[in-house]
C-alpha cells in the first residue's frame, strides 16, 4: 500500500519473487498532468497508478518508456505524462476509472493487480502545528510548517471491496517506502482499509524511507515516522521496520542537503520492544538516491516465507 516512486521501486523487485502482488495505490495526489485531468476531466488522479503498473508490467522496455513519456511542447499537452492520457482514455470509453486500470493491466501484462485505494478521487487536508489547514496534496509539502495531522474529504470515502478482499486474504502487508504524509497515510485514512489492515492476522511490514522530505518529514527519525502512523491509527501497526543503516556518500548527502533532505537516522532505542528492525546497506545511488530494489524485495521475502511457514 502507498504511492509515488517509492512504491514503484520496491515493486519493480518484488514482482520477480514468486509471490501473488496486490498493489493499492492512493487517489490523493492532485499535483502536474495527474491534478489537470482529475480536475478537467473529474476521475481519479492516474499518475501514481501510471508508476505502478509501469513498475509491475512485463513489456518491452519501449513500451515502459512510453507509458512515462512527459511531453514538453504543445498547447494543452505540455507536461501530461502519455501513460497519464491513456488512463484517462480508457477510462472515457469504459466509463469507469477501475475498469480502465484493469484493462491497462491485462494489456501490459502486469505481475498482480493494481487498485485505487477507492474508485473516486479524495482530496487531502493537513493541520499544521500552528492549527492552519493546508488544502490539497501538492501543496502540503510547500506549506513550510511542521505537520500535525492528515485527514480526508469525503472522510467516509469507501474503499474498493477488491482492495478489502485482497488485505483479507493477504499473508503480508507492506506500507511505504515513499512521502509518509501524502502517499502512504492516505491509504489508512480510508476507514475500511484502516479496520481491514489492523483486523489482518498478515504479517505488517513498514519500510521507511532514507532520507527525510523538505516539508513533511523534517530531521524525522524511524521512530518519528512510526510515531506519525500511530497518531493516526492508535496503535502500533506494524510487526517489522525495514530501515537502511548504509552510509551515505558525503557528496550525495551535501547535493541533498542544497534541498533541505537527510538521511533518516536509525533510534533502535525509541523502536526497542515496539517492532523489530531488520537494517541493512539498502540504498543506490545513480541520478537520484533509491531503494537497492533487490536486496530490498529478498528481505521482504525472507519475511513473508518465515512467516507463512511458522
Amino acid at each position: 500500500m502507498g504511492g509515488g516512486t517509492g512504491l514503484s521501486v520496491m515493486l519493480r523487485g518484488l514482482k520477480e519473487k514468486p509471490l501473488d502482488i496486490t498493489a493499492i495505490v492512493t487517489v490523493a495526489d492532485d499535483g502536474g498532468s495527474s491534478g489537470i485531468l482529475r480536475s478537467e476531466l473529474q476521475m481519479p488522479p492516474p499518475g501514481d497508478i501510471r508508476n505502478v503498473l509501469t513498475a509491475m508490467a512485463d513489456v518491452e522496455p519501449l513500451m515502459a518508456q512510453i507509458m512515462k513519456y512527459r511531453f514538453s511542447a504543445g498547447e494543452g499537452l505540455a507536461g501530461h505524462s502519455l501513460g497519464n492520457l491513456i488512463l484517462a482514455a480508457l477510462t472515457d470509453i469504459s466509463g469507469d476509472f477501475v475498469t480502465a486500470v484493469r484493462e491497462l493491466s491485462r494489456l501490459f501484462a502486469v505481475r498482480g493487480r493494481v487498485l485505487p485505494a477507492a474508485g473516486e478521487a479524495v482530496v487531502l487536508h493537513a493541520e499544521m502545528a500552528d492549527g492552519t489547514i493546508i488544502t490539497g496534496e501538492s501543496k502540503i509539502p510547500e506549506a513550510g510548517g511542521k505537520i500535525k495531522r492528515v485527514f480526508l474529504d469525503p472522510p467516509d470515502v469507501e474503499p474498493l471491496p477488491e482492495a478489502l478482499e485482497a488485505i483479507a486474504q493477504a499473508d503480508a502487508i507492506l506500507l511505504g517506502p515513499g512521502s509518509l504524509y501524502t502517499s502512504i497515510l492516505p491509504n489508512l485514512l480510508v476507514p475500511k482499509l484502516a479496520e481491514a489492515v489492523v483486523a489482518s492476522k498478515a504479517i505488517k511490514i513498514f519500510v521507511c524511507n532514507v532520507m527525510t522530505q523538505p516539508g513533511e518529514t523534517d530531521d524525522y527519525t524511524v521512530s518519528d515516522h512510526l510515531q506519525a502512523v500511530y497518531d493516526h491509527i492508535g496503535l502500533n501497526l506494524f510487526d517489522y521496520v525495514i530501515v537502511n543503516d548504509g552510509d551515505i556518500p558525503e557528496q550525495v548527502q551535501i547535493k541533498y542537503a542544497e534541498k533541505g533532505a537527510r538521511p533518516v537516522q536509525l533510534d533502535r532505542e525509541a523502536l526497542d520492544g515496539r517492532y523489530k528492525v531488520i537494517a541493512d546497506k539498502l540504498v543506490l545511488f545513480k541520478t537520484y538516491l533509491r531503494h537497492d530494489t533487490n536486496k530490498l524485495s529478498h528481505h521482504i521475502y525472507q519475511l513473508v516465507e518465515n512467516w507463512t511457514s511458522r
